[in-house]
């Protein structure tokens, strides 16, 4: 809430010395329409959505084999000697062990390989779509754009004739450097 107070303060200073040296103009896009729609952006996704769903797939079947192997030496777990039950118990340990570690490896924030990967991958085209952003702003000569973004909006109001996000779409595809 104090970010947003700040925010909206800074707005309303930046309003007021803009509006009294001219015509002030902003706009706004959707990054999660930009991001859906642009291509490599979408290949990216499907790239990483390829990768977890294998990573996924393995650890569901460590899962499954560790279930199926505790299920079994529960069923049989009084009828062992001593030593056979704490080999057992190792075991099963051990497995469980592995199992959380490549859960940590691979899924772990801030330094499993799928938050890793995302940063690898799609880095580089959030800098070209906000390169675009900042293209078209200056084309448009904009004072201001923000991101109308599903999961935060940033804006609490935007008028449709100042909604950019179509153009910086088109913008990116034309592959403008």
């Amino acid at each position: 809430m104090k970010t947003l107070k700040i925010f909206l303060t800074i707005f309303f200073i930046s309003f007021a010395v803009v509006s009294a040296q001219g015509k002030l103009k902003i706009g706004y896009v959707n990054s999660e329409v930009i991001l859906a729609q642009y291509p490599p952006a979408i290949k990216a996704q499907s790239d990483l959505d390829g990768m977890v769903a294998k990573w996924r797939a393995q650890y569901d079947s460590m899962v499954t084999d560790y279930q199926t192997q505790l299920a079994s030496v529960q069923k049989q777990f009084q009828n062992m000697p001593p030593q056979q039950q704490q080999k057992v118990q190792q075991e099963l340990g051990q497995k469980e062990a592995r199992i959380n570690q490549f859960q940590q490896q691979k899924f772990g924030q801030p330094n499993g390989e799928v938050y890793q990967k995302n940063q690898e991958i799609l880095q580089p085209i959030k800098q070209k779509i906000l390169d675009g952003i900042a293209q078209v702003a200056k084309n448009e000569k904009m004072s201001f754009v923000f991101d109308k973004n599903q999961s935060m909006p940033v804006l609490l109001y935007g008028e449709e004739k100042y909604d950019i996000t179509f153009k910086v779409l088109d913008w990116l595809k034309r592959g403008k450097k």
